[in-house]
């Protein structure tokens, strides 16, 4: 399953390492759990996105991979791709960026020729051939609309849960000082950790897998919001989200929470009904 990741310290930009990594350099187990792409995203100091990623696949290095960036930011999104839809290519590797914000998604959405039609103009935003970068290309045509992108993110999720097959679409999505998270419908988890609490205290988080691990010292001194596909540490503070709940965390680390979908898919998916190798990109945990 794709695993995504997203923090702010807003307003203050720390020093953070992250490793984005396959637990085992074993080709048979690599073609049995095969990740399929890497990527972090962050902003500048002038708030510009600075997204790096690659595309990884065992075929292509023997030894796979480990790939760790060190980057100052305010908010991060780093997301490992095991894909579902659309070929092992840069251009299909999260994160993705538009109008200066940075997005990553985990699930499948089908019925992507209705969707196409629904963006209109705004397909010329999309690069690679995934389901995720289109629903972003929506999220954009809504929050342009709306003028608000917690109203945006709740208008385009609404219009994908009555109009196209959905197995799920968790996401989250940053601006230079802002992001927002988003679990629907209950499918895959996604979990908050506020650590307010923790300040005076280094942050290092491992998931279970071992797939993501982050680690900085600077927010010992600073507060800051995390949301991660699985909780990453022992800390009794993770929770998970509703589905259909948002999360919205602002410029000066204020969370807000806003059920922003209320019924559940009109037209639901499950693993049974995808081919195999989304369905593959969707075990759990």
């Amino acid at each position: 399953m794709c695993r995504l990741f997203a923090m702010s310290s807003a307003p203050a930009r720390v020093r953070a390492t992250f490793w984005l990594l396959d637990a085992s350099d074993s080709l048979a187990a690599q073609s049995r759990r095969e990740p399929d792409g890497t990527g972090l995203g962050t902003f500048t100091a002038a708030g510009d996105p600075l997204i790096e990623k690659q595309p990884l696949a065992a075929y292509r290095d023997p030894a796979f991979a480990t790939e760790a960036r060190e980057r100052e930011s305010s908010t991060f999104v780093a997301h490992i791709r095991y894909a579902s839809t659309g070929g092992l290519t840069e251009a299909n590797t999260h994160p993705f960026t538009q109008r200066n914000r940075i997005f990553a998604h985990n699930g499948v959405l089908e019925d992507l020729p209705t969707l196409d039609s629904e963006l209109g103009p705004y397909l010329s935003l999309v690069h690679g051939d995934t389901d995720s970068e289109r629903l972003f290309a929506l999220i954009t045509k809504h929050i342009d609309a709306c003028g608000d992108v917690t109203a945006g993110i709740g208008a385009a999720l609404r219009w994908v849960a009555d109009e196209v097959p959905v197995l799920a679409a968790n996401l989250v999505l940053t601006t230079a000082t802002e992001m927002w998270a988003v679990r629907y419908p209950d499918t895959h988890q996604l979990f908050v950790l506020e650590r307010g609490g923790d300040v005076g205290r280094h942050l290092e988080h491992a998931s279970a897998a071992g797939t993501v691990r982050v680690r900085s010292g600077d927010l010992g001194a600073a507060p800051a919001v995390v949301v991660a596909s699985e909780p990453m540490d022992e800390n009794p503070g993770w929770r998970p989200l509703a589905s259909g709940e948002l999360l919205h965390v602002a410029a000066d680390l204020t969370v807000s929470r806003t059920v922003v979908v209320d019924h559940p898919p009109a037209h639901p998916l499950t693993t049974a009904d995808l081919n195999p190798t989304a369905a593959a990109s969707q075990a759990g945990p």
